[in-house]
């Protein structure tokens, strides 16, 4: 019964996290992604600070390693502005299946990093990942577009910020890991916010509060779900996203992929199931979620 809320928590998870991209595609045409990113910085920032502050005070803010803190909110800055653009160039679902090839990679670095055999079939579901890219975006196809790559820039930049993010949680608190993400990724967004700074109607500032809101969310169901059943069980369902982002995409924008693109929808994520179950067979020590978390793009 455990397990089963475990997999109900990770399908709530990357519903969120499906409806939150959905939303970012439909603001992108209008609001600047130095205050989109602001705003849901902002958010983490504040709710953390209300949160925790009260009740941990200046312990919150202590840091054993400022460097690493620094490079965790660079890096993850770094993939919010790529999402950003990569969602507002590409269809939802195809985007999602793209940025859904970082376990993989995260898993076979994690094992060479430690002088691991990589096995050969491990080999094969990291290329037959990049392969179902490849069928996505089609380089030689008539409709490629440059922008269709910056899925793949967000892969490279996740992976920095997951072998980091996994660093500092053997040293770090957690809360204090989110909020120096939340404080580094204002104050930066903030320093350029006067230039891009535009006039936005009160619905358009109700989407950036539910950016916020889904991205809080879908975190916190995350932990609930890594709390309640094997990080192994639940990878497989992270893939789920994908069928979510394809529905919001459908309903949103009227867009359906296309026979290659589905083909290499299902390809990506055959490979990274697979992935998983190679991961959890080979390994004798229980799974990081840092290395078969999603992007956390966000």
């Amino acid at each position: 019964m455990k397990m089963l809320a475990g997999i109900g928590f990770i399908a709530a998870a990357v519903a969120c996290f499906a409806v939150m991209d959905t939303t970012t595609k439909v603001i992108a045409a209008t609001v600047p992604v130095v205050m989109a990113i602001w705003t849901r910085n902002l958010f983490q920032l504040a709710l953390v600070s209300v949160t925790l502050l009260p009740k941990r005070g200046r312990a919150l803010l202590h840091t054993r390693k400022p460097g690493l803190q620094l490079a965790r909110g660079v890096l993850l800055l770094g993939c919010s502005v790529t999402a950003f653009y990569g969602v507002k160039a590409m269809p939802v679902g195809e985007f999602t299946a793209i940025v859904l090839i970082t376990p993989l990679v995260l898993t076979l670095m994690a094992a060479a990093s430690l002088g691991e055999h990589v096995p050969l079939l491990r080999w094969l579901c990291v290329v037959g990942g990049f392969a179902g890219a490849l069928m996505v975006i089609r380089p030689d196809g008539d409709q490629f577009d440059w922008a269709s790559l910056l899925p793949l820039v967000i892969v490279a930049v996740n992976t920095g910020y997951q072998w980091v993010t996994g660093r500092l949680a053997k040293v770090e608190d957690a809360g204090t890991m989110q909020f120096y993400t939340g404080l580094i990724g204002t104050l930066a967004m903030t320093l350029v916010l006067p230039v891009a700074w535009v006039s936005l109607p009160w619905t358009t500032w109700a989407l950036l509060g539910l950016l916020g809101v889904l991205g809080t969310l879908g975190h916190l169901l995350l932990i609930f779900a890594y709390a309640r059943a094997p990080v192994a069980v639940l990878t497989p369902y992270l893939y789920l996203q994908i069928a979510f982002a394809t529905i919001g995409g459908w309903l949103v924008f009227s867009h359906a992929p296309d026979f290659w693109s589905t083909a290499g929808i299902a390809v990506i994520a055959a490979c990274g199931v697979c992935g998983t179950w190679l991961t959890a067979r080979d390994e004798r020590r229980p799974l990081d979620i840092a290395r078969t978390s999603p992007c956390s793009r966000t």
